[in-house]
């Protein structure tokens, strides 16, 4: 259903109580007329991306190269392979890439951002988003606050079926720069307005929308942040599908048949975050890897008897808060995911040689290093992260809660030293520092059994891997032009030129219906954004 189109299907209750400013009929047909002759002026500029209709782009957040060595090594030692407590490392999910004629790692990226050698999510998210630097902390727009678009807004314009997957709520950093605009990523309520279309100038770009944070899609009165209206009730008015857990989501897959949903489509299955997956409940979340399966699924049919295809991104999110918590057990499962996805989108593309996939982190997280006596099969014990573990234990109504630590807790995050002097330490950190103490005091633990070492609970300047894959002839296109060593804006602009895709005139036509936060960064008030509107 095109977006602008759908919005007459609105009812007129709905109409009058969410009227915004750039969401008015009449600014909406301005749109119309922009997309319009956004589309005629590039109609032309297609002919060398006509093999490739489908993108893919694929982001583990805070995944460093240190990362997949030890996911390797943890899957190869510590899970009961031939050869455990040997070194005996086989290659799991990307590592497979480089044994295809048409996929390999192809090089590495840079990810400073124009204020900070260290970048965080919502600039590197913008940057290879919409390939300009950005100050840290801003969303979809550059130094001087101006929106510019990102490549998935430029395949809305042209026709493309857009979708966003994320473990993290679909409202942070990195699944807001596809599709938001604001000065600092803390704007989260507002980030869902416009995401959802409610405030975008062109309506609703994203068709298909999967992951965490509901809270800020709802208003207070029905247990979310939002003060007002509700982006749910707005988004089904719109015509999109919904689901809030698994059972919801398989319940549409199950109903199509196929293993697909349909589009578009909004599921949003956590308050928050959704759990790492070490503690992921499949009763109310799917895995990543379910969720990209339908998502690429579903947008390949929606496309099947269309010009254009589609562009997805997918974030495997929780990587980088286990990272910040410095929590290997919670970091390694999700970095396992990551190369489970990564394994069916590379097998998914072999069968489909008209879509592409680029695969880069964000930037590194945590400093990990793999020191000596480095044995990753100490992790093979851990069942839970500290951020669960910490929680039931503070929760607990247990009367000897030594004892539960130590038969309980501590045997949950893998740890061999239960001795009464172990157990003392934790419960003495616990009374001065509290359930957040505890955590942190046995995920260092768990990390000196592995022989890992955290050099910060906050990103690094280390370059990440880029993985890429392509079939025949666009494979090489691609080593050509996005191999070696790049900087991360440097992807959207090979994706856009892939597409047949103008990021320029694309944001041209964001700007011409825009309005601009005064202020930077610092224009925050309570949370309000409209507060920092002014017209361009």
């Amino acid at each position: 259903m095109s977006p602008l189109v759908s919005f007459d299907l609105v009812s007129e209750e709905l109409r009058q109580q969410h009227s915004l400013q750039f969401f008015e009929p009449g600014r909406i047909q301005h749109a119309c007329d922009l997309v319009s002759r956004c589309r005629g002026l590039r109609h032309g500029q297609l002919s060398s991306a006509k093999k490739t209709r489908n993108f893919i782009y694929v982001v583990p957040d805070g995944f460093g190269p240190a990362s997949q060595t030890l996911t390797r090594d943890y899957l190869t030692m510590g899970k009961g392979a031939e050869g455990t407590g040997k070194p005996n490392s086989t290659r799991i999910g990307v590592d497979n890439m480089r044994y295809s004629s048409s996929a390999k790692m192809i090089g590495s990226v840079r990810t400073r951002s124009f204020d900070n050698l260290i970048t965080d999510s919502a600039a590197a998210a913008t940057a290879f988003s919409s390939g300009h630097k950005t100050y840290n902390r801003a969303i979809g727009v550059d130094p001087y606050v101006r929106p510019v678009a990102s490549v998935l807004e430029a395949a809305h314009l042209n026709g493309f079926k857009t979708g966003l997957v994320a473990t993290a709520r679909v409202t942070d950093a990195t699944p807001a720069s596809y599709c938001a605009h604001v000065p600092d990523r803390k704007l989260e309520d507002e980030i869902a307005s416009q995401q959802i279309g409610y405030s975008h100038p062109l309506g609703p770009v994203v068709d298909v929308i999967m992951g965490g944070g509901r809270r800020h899609y709802l208003p207070r009165r029905l247990g979310g942040k939002r003060t007002g209206y509700d982006l749910i009730t707005w988004a089904k008015a719109l015509g999109y599908s919904y689901a809030a857990n698994r059972h919801e989501l398989a319940e549409y897959t199950n109903d199509l048949g196929k293993g697909i949903f349909p589009v578009p489509f909004l599921g949003l299955f956590a308050e928050s975050h959704m759990a790492y997956d070490i503690d992921r409940d499949p009763d109310k979340e799917p895995s990543l890897l379910e969720m990209t399966e339908a998502a690429v699924r579903s947008l390949a049919a929606a496309t099947a008897k269309t010009e254009k295809g589609y562009f997805i991104m997918i974030e495997a999110s929780q990587i980088d808060d286990a990272a910040h918590a410095n929590d290997i057990a919670a970091h390694v499962n999700d970095a396992v995911m990551y190369n489970r996805v990564m394994d069916f989108l590379r097998k998914y593309v072999a069968k489909h040689p008209n879509t592409q996939l680029l695969s880069a982190a964000d930037h590194e997280c945590g400093g990990l290093t793999l020191t000596s006596g480095y044995d990753p099969s100490a992790l093979a014990g851990a069942k839970r992260s500290t951020a669960f573990l910490q929680r039931a234990f503070h929760n607990s109504t247990e009367p000897d809660r030594a004892t539960y630590l130590r038969k309980s807790i501590l045997p949950q995050y893998g740890l061999r030293n239960t001795s009464d002097a172990a157990v003392d330490k934790y419960m003495d950190v616990y009374r001065r520092e509290g359930e957040s103490g505890l955590g942190r005091a046995m995920a260092r633990d768990l990390a000196a059994q592995v022989g890992v070492k955290w050099s910060t609970t906050g990103h690094s300047a280390v370059d990440v891997n880029l993985y890429g894959l392509a079939v025949g002839k666009a494979y090489a296109r691609m080593k050509t032009q996005v191999g070696g060593h790049v900087d991360n804006t440097e992807l959207p602009r090979y994706i856009a030129k892939t597409l047949g895709l103008d990021l320029d005139n694309a944001t041209g036509v964001l700007r011409d219906s825009w309005v601009r936060y005064e202020g930077g960064p610092n224009c925050l008030g309570e949370g309000d954004a409209a507060a920092c509107k002014r017209p361009l």
